[in-house]
């Protein structure tokens, strides 16, 4: 039997030379499910992402959806991508071993919870403030850079996590410390700024929205006094203030003590974020 990809649509040009496409997965021309390639538009057109690739119920076990992976990876090679990722939902276990089958490696995670009705109260001495302008203009410059640095130490080459950093600022914050939506607060004590928390909200899933944490920065100085936890206790704060039940984030893989930190407070792992290159 001969697995093949099948477009169900033209080839769309996305702005700046990205692509994208939804294909069915065909056995001897009888569709078993369905997957849609693109350019991811952070990395560049240099790469790929293969998204919602699933196989229909009565086809799954026969190893049709890892010839379906491997005939995305030709398809993003023919466009010119030399790194391939992929979402997998961290329940789907068959899909989790198909992936790390092919060479995936978990590069990040991410996470929800549940907020509860009353919000946490926050750590006795600490005081929560807006932060400045100029607080944010410092910000701002010093997290694009962390941003960058942080893909490139994990394998994505410095021109495309330089790119993904500035891409990833001029949308989610398109007016800056003013964006609708986005708020900053510094967490104080002592007189002393101890971290910086930036919350917005976020589509998790088609029509499924969720505060969410973008970034969360303890003073270096100040490391190791519990202030990272005081922040994600802030951002539930925030959250419920806002009207919102979940509160998502994202973290790299290899971050053992935010992992940590996130499940002892509550948060689950729904997706498995996995990479690797088109050789």
């Amino acid at each position: 039997m001969t697995t093949t990809l099948r477009p169900v649509e033209p080839l769309q040009q996305l702005p700046g030379g990205g692509r994208s496409r939804t294909y069915d997965v065909c056995v001897n021309s009888r569709r078993v499910g369905s997957v849609h390639l693109a350019t991811d538009p952070g990395f560049g057109t240099a790469s790929g992402v293969i998204r919602d690739l699933r196989i229909d119920e009565p086809d799954r076990g026969r190893g049709r959806g890892t010839v379906a992976a491997l005939a995305s990876e030709e398809v993003l090679r023919s466009w010119g991508c030399v790194h391939v990722s992929a979402s997998v939902p961290a329940d789907a276990a068959p899909a989790l071993r198909m992936v790390r089958s092919l060479g995936y490696v978990e590069r990040s995670r991410n996470m929800v919870k549940e907020l509860p009705d009353v919000p946490p109260a926050l750590p006795e001495g600490v005081e929560v403030r807006p932060m400045t302008g100029a607080e944010y203009e410092e910000w701002e410059a010093r997290a694009r850079e962390v941003f960058a640095q942080e893909w490139t130490e994990r394998g994505v080459p410095e021109e495309q996590a330089r790119a993904k950093a500035e891409s990833s600022h001029r949308v989610l914050l398109p007016a800056g410390l003013a964006t609708p939506g986005a708020a900053f607060h510094v967490l104080v004590r002592d007189g002393r700024p101890a971290g910086v928390l930036w919350t917005g909200r976020t589509e998790l899933e088609p029509g499924r929205w969720a505060a969410y944490v973008y970034d969360i920065e303890v003073d270096e100085a100040q490391r190791g006094r519990g202030y990272g936890r005081a922040l994600m206790l802030l951002a539930e704060r925030v959250a419920r203030e806002a009207g919102e039940t979940l509160l998502g984030l994202h973290v790299f893989a290899d971050n053992t003590p935010a992992v940590r930190l996130y499940e002892s407070l509550g948060y689950r792992t729904t997706h498995v974020n996995g990479a690797k290159p088109l050789l």
